[in-house]
């Protein structure tokens, strides 16, 4: 592509480098700048880019563009040639459920005999395809080579998580989506937006930016559900389970093996588990019909989706045991699940073992332990990913969201590994044991060392010890 075409449109502008020259690919690493690249200078969180112009033009890139985040993004969407234009790309946003919402709607559409992609924290499909991703909301480069993949590869559709911070970031700057959806808002990510107002401007903003042929899907139920559309010039439905809504759902059963839910007055199963999951179905529902799927279609097809890898993920062990993984790593995510659990089976103890991020928002740590110890008979706290703070100094900040009464049910053990181990051996059987925060997550960063860590496998070892 002509360079004066890349630039077109992007308020970018040319460093070094001929206008018609012909550039075959673009970075913002000067370390895969080559002949024929052009080198993209952007100032970000962690760096500026302007600093290795030198270090760009070294390794021969053929131009070098200055961009802001927006810029950068809007530079990437030409050059690939409009990729997300060319699919059905469907966004949600939102503190919890991102995850799930995409996961389903992808195996979903899959399902229903589409060709599709996803792009989500777990991992990046283009049709089968998968790569790994190293943020909920990848960088604007990679997000806009994926799309040209799946147009490349016949997908129809594709579906992405969106990340506050990628909002924020202009990662998204320049997509076209056809839907957009709103899960819920809680408290997260206050360590980089550092207040809940700002959360919500970017959450927003992802919706302000929507054009009149999107439609835009809201939890009506969430206090900022409401919020979130009210300057969009997108067309509004809104879901909910509690109230009067474009779209409703209601739990008729629930068990550990599933839900029956009564859907805009139909009966369906849906193998996923608590109310939090019942306003997942019910925003897939919402965008299925949304996308051209009809009403039994779409009912017929939630019915025979499994839970997304990592959320409530329930392993059956010796003495009647159930343990119990999943994601959740705020406190709102936690309730969900906790609640969940305590209505499964409310005759049962629950334990619950979880930690907190290192090197993240702190203010939250209290906050989980008090949701914990509102729900569970006995709480390990223990390590997450604790980075470069000290496991113990997160634990103390943890302890700190206990009453009296919480602490005297509260364990302390550093050692994940040992934390889970210890939590199986002692729970009565007959047990539910809530393993929170790693989810699908193979792996614990301790320190700047990314250390295998498979607690599906560490609770089998267990299982076979006492079985």
């Amino acid at each position: 592509m002509r360079l004066e075409n890349i630039i077109k449109g992007t308020g970018a502008s040319i460093v070094y480098g001929n206008a018609g020259s012909d550039i075959t690919s673009i970075c913002c690493d000067s370390r895969k700048a080559c002949p024929g690249s052009a080198f993209i200078a952007v100032k970000g969180c962690s760096g500026d880019g302007h600093d290795y112009i030198d270090s760009a033009m070294a390794n021969g890139a053929s131009a070098v563009i200055d961009a802001d985040r927006k810029g950068l993004a809007l530079c990437a969407d030409n050059f690939y040639g409009h990729p997300s234009g060319k699919l059905n790309l469907v966004g949600i946003t939102g503190t919890n459920g991102k995850t799930t919402t995409v996961t389903l709607l992808y195996n979903m559409f899959r399902n229903l005999g589409y060709e599709c992609g996803l792009l989500s924290t777990i991992a990046n499909y283009v049709g089968t395809k998968r790569s790994e991703t190293a943020n909920t909301t990848s960088d604007p480069l990679t997000i806009n080579l994926l799309l040209s993949e799946m147009v490349e590869a016949g997908c129809e559709y594709c579906f992405m998580e969106v990340s506050s911070i990628g909002i924020e970031q202009e990662r998204v700057a320049g997509l076209e989506f056809r839907v957009g959806i709103f899960s819920n808002l809680t408290h997260d990510h206050l360590d980089y937006h550092k207040t809940f107002a700002e959360y919500l401007r970017c959450k927003k903003k992802f919706f302000d930016d929507l054009s009149p042929e999107a439609v835009a899907i809201t939890n009506a139920d969430d206090r900022n559900g409401s919020v979130m559309v009210q300057n969009t010039k997108a067309s509004v439905v809104t879901y909910s389970c509690k109230s009067l809504a474009d779209h409703n759902c209601r739990i008729m059963e629930e068990s550990f093996e599933g839900m029956m839910l009564k859907v805009d007055g139909t009966e369906t199963w849906t193998k996923l588990v608590g109310a939090h999951n019942a306003y997942n179905v019910l925003a897939i529902y919402c965008a299925a019909i949304a996308l051209g799927i009809g009403k039994e279609e779409a009912l017929v097809a939630i019915s025979r989706l499994e839970s997304a890898p990592g959320r409530l993920d329930v392993m059956r062990g010796p003495r009647d045991l159930n343990v119990v993984i999943d994601y959740a790593h705020t406190p709102d995510a936690l309730e969900n699940v906790l609640k969940t659990l305590r209505d499964v089976a409310p005759e049962k103890e629950l334990v619950c073992l979880f930690g907190c991020g290192g090197d993240r928002d702190r203010t939250k740590r209290p906050e989980m332990a008090a949701v914990c110890e509102k729900y569970a008979d006995r709480i390990f706290v223990t390590s997450d990913n604790s980075r470069t703070e000290r496991t113990e100094d997160i634990i103390e900040d943890i302890r700190k969201g206990f009453s009296p009464a919480g602490l005297s049910k509260a364990v302390c053990i550093s050692d994940r590994r040992e934390a889970i181990r210890t939590a199986i051996l002692l729970s009565p059987a007959g047990s539910t044991i809530l393993l929170a925060g790693k989810g699908h997550e193979t792996y614990q960063i301790l320190g700047k060392e990314k250390l295998h860590f498979d607690e599906k496998e560490i609770v089998n070892e267990v299982f076979d010890s006492i079985s």
